[in-house]
């Protein structure tokens, strides 16, 4: 189970700990449910994930399987929309927790942090910079953001 709560954010926070740092494209063979593939790049390491969600916001069930090279690129002519790009960083928060967040399409910043339950998460006090907790905000997910290429902020 993936246990995660979502976060708007104004840019990527200088002053925190950098973790990782890498690009990522991701695209969707479907939304409901979700079926995500994924390029990872990192220090000139290329990985890629087949994976699967299930129904949920803040928990919901995560699955994901490695693949190699062709069968990713043979996935990816099955898109119909181009990848989502994503300048990822993680950081550390002074609370331990790992905060993650994407630059996406170089249009918005995309922030999440994972909790081992929910009743962490619900106690979870974000810092001010975070900004908007969308976690439990309809269409404020990156499959829909895929399908439309728009994101609500409303």
């Amino acid at each position: 189970m993936e246990i995660e709560r979502k976060f708007l954010i104004g840019g990527f926070p200088t002053a925190l700990p950098l973790l990782e740092e890498a690009q990522v494209e991701q695209g969707y063979l479907a939304v409901h449910p979700v079926v995500r593939i994924r390029r990872k790049e990192k220090k000139g390491v290329v990985s890629y994930v087949l994976c699967f969600k299930g129904e949920g916001t803040l928990a919901r069930e995560e699955i994901e399987l490695p693949l190699d090279g062709p069968t990713f690129t043979r996935l990816s002519a099955l898109l119909e929309a181009p990848f989502i790009r994503k300048a990822y960083k993680v950081y550390a928060l002074p609370d331990g927790h790992r905060l993650e967040v994407s630059c996406v399409d170089d249009r918005f910043f995309y922030a999440e942090v994972e909790f081992a339950s929910v009743e962490e998460a619900n106690v979870f006090v974000p810092p001010d910079f975070l900004g908007r907790d969308i976690t439990e905000v309809p269409g404020c997910s990156m499959g829909e953001y895929w399908v439309s290429r728009t994101f609500p902020f409303g």
